[in-house]
């Protein structure tokens, strides 16, 4: 009996101590966090006017506004979504509704899955590559809208199979089964059952997606960037900065006063909120379609 209570009082006492300790790790993570947050927002607070957020910057790059930024962020994030989208989408159903379950099957998830972990830079060559081998050379233009949602579609490709296989996957065999035993067949099973089922995974997918391309400047730099952009951008054809881009540049500019800094953490805040919207939609949406499927 002494034994047996000595070792159950050791291993409460692990308990206590692995249990304290974890909790203790997750405080220091969300205070560091937190800590970050707060000077960002404390220092770039009073940044945050109507003319900070739509005026054009001024041409020494310390003071105006961030518009051209923000305007090409936004058509970055919506010309990458109609590259990746559809084929993320479309290569997910094959793979989860209609591949075998083959050894090639499984090296395309592989690669797949690697591909999703690959750094943002890496495409980023891959951008210049595709526009100094193709884009100039046969369509005569260069650092672009274009070339940008390519490649930032490319980068983002993985990451949609992933999310919506792993939403496929969620949907239990005997609803497919169930289906098809009432003579529907496998297209009209997957667009009536497995897509509606489905959505939620899907469409929060989508929208984490495009949080993860407001936050990417590598790939920007290489395809897209321009610097010191005050105007609107006349065709999809032409350079484009934004906001990680054009923040980075602001960041790194030889004349640094308080104004500057100022705008710098202004930027820093409008990003955030720009990632923020998009993830926070992202869980919004995924709630509110979960709540109608159990209707």
């Amino acid at each position: 009996m002494m034994k047996r209570s000595t070792f159950s009082l050791r291993s409460d006492l692990v308990q206590i101590l692995m249990m304290s300790l974890i909790r203790a790790l997750a405080y220091a993570v969300v205070l560091s966090v937190l800590f970050v947050l707060g000077y960002i927002v404390v220092r770039g607070a009073g940044a945050l006017i109507s003319e900070f957020l739509f005026s054009a910057p001024q041409i020494d790059m310390n003071g105006g506004g961030i518009r051209p930024a923000l305007i090409g962020s936004v058509c970055l994030i919506i010309g990458s979504s109609l590259i990746s989208v559809p084929i993320g989408i479309v290569t997910a159903l094959y793979l989860n509704e209609y591949a075998s379950n083959r050894p090639l099957v499984s090296i395309v998830r592989a690669v797949i899955g690697h591909l999703a972990g690959f750094p943002s830079i890496l495409f980023g060559l891959f951008g210049l590559a595709l526009i100094n081998l193709l884009l100039q050379p046969l369509f005569g233009f260069g650092p672009s809208i274009v070339a940008g949602s390519l490649t930032l579609g490319v980068m983002n490709i993985p990451f949609i199979i992933r999310v919506t296989e792993d939403s496929l996957m969620s949907v239990p065999c005997v609803r497919r089964e169930a289906s098809m035993a009432l003579g529907a067949t496998k297209w009209e099973t997957i667009c009536r059952i497995v897509i509606p089922d489905s959505l939620p995974g899907i469409v929060s997918g989508i929208l984490f997606s495009m949080g993860r391309v407001a936050g990417e400047a590598a790939p920007i730099m290489f395809t897209a960037g321009v610097l010191n952009q005050r105007g609107f951008p006349g065709s999809v054809f032409d350079g484009v900065t934004a906001l990680p881009y054009y923040l980075y540049e602001i960041s790194t500019a030889a004349v640094q006063n308080q104004q500057s800094s100022n705008f710098q953490y202004g930027a820093a805040i409008t990003l955030l909120m720009l990632v923020f919207l998009f993830n926070g939609a992202g869980i919004i949406v995924r709630n509110s379609l979960n709540k109608r499927l159990k209707k």
